[in-house]
């Protein structure tokens, strides 16, 4: 018996949790295109983790905010290892500032990555995406949680909720599962960059077990949903956050 061929996109996939993502699913199995927008030396790096461990994986470039992105993604990973049967949408950004300075700029830069990257990844899953597949797109729990000055940040990851609530109505006659994971504050160097540890102890309080996240946290939640446990759920957002809501 040959085993299944399983194929996985994962956007931003070079660094913190999209490095754990890549990591994850290559050693359940997935051959992985780890997407990446500028740090090529670090999707190299994953790359080489990945195979040093007997893995499968590329390294391909593209920003998620340009419009062929996403295509051009779908057509390597086809060309290098076969049909794509998961996608992870992990690539994003955030910009925090009260609602009143955010600036044009910002909230376009949001919107273009976070909305319309997620689009485009969602739109060419649903034409691309093998059967029986599994799409994963991020979220936060901000929302939700509302806090100041994630606003802009907030409203994005909300649409991306409700695009994936009902994408999984429209692919669920496939078998293709679609699903949120939220995650809380999550121990990354983009994270913890710039913040006094003050700040970051009062935000380790704000959880029951008294602890930030960790990449791995999440890549456990995204491999549970994206393997064949979470065949069953489809259309929920799962939020991954130390039970800060």
């Amino acid at each position: 018996m040959t085993q299944e061929r399983k194929t996985a996109i994962v956007t931003g996939g070079s660094k913190g949790i999209g490095a754990a993502i890549s990591q994850r699913l290559a050693g359940d199995g997935h051959a992985v295109v780890v997407n990446y927008a500028r740090d090529e030396t670090s999707a190299r790096q994953v790359v080489e983790v990945i195979e040093g461990a007997g893995g499968r994986a590329l390294a391909v470039k593209g920003d998620v905010a340009e419009p062929g992105c996403m295509k051009s993604l779908f057509d390597a990973a086809e060309k290098a290892f076969g049909p794509v049967t998961v996608l992870v949408n992990n690539a994003g950004v955030m910009h925090c500032e009260p609602v009143g300075a955010v600036s044009d700029a910002d909230f376009d830069a949001q919107c273009a990555v976070n909305i319309g990257g997620t689009f485009r990844g969602l739109r060419e899953a649903a034409n691309r995406l093998a059967d029986n597949g599994a799409i994963v797109s991020l979220s936060s729990s901000v929302v939700g949680l509302y806090q100041p000055t994630y606003g802009v940040y907030a409203a994005t990851k909300a649409a991306v909720e409700a695009m994936t609530h009902v994408l999984a109505r429209e692919l669920g006659a496939r078998g293709i599962t679609v699903n949120c994971i939220a995650p809380g504050p999550v121990e990354t160097e983009l994270f913890l960059a710039g913040k006094p540890e003050a700040m970051v102890e009062k935000i380790r309080q704000m959880s029951p077990f008294s602890r930030l996240g960790t990449p791995e946290d999440i890549s456990s939640a995204v491999a549970f949903l994206a393997g064949p446990d979470g065949r069953w759920i489809s259309g929920q957002t799962l939020r991954a956050n130390g039970g800060i809501i």
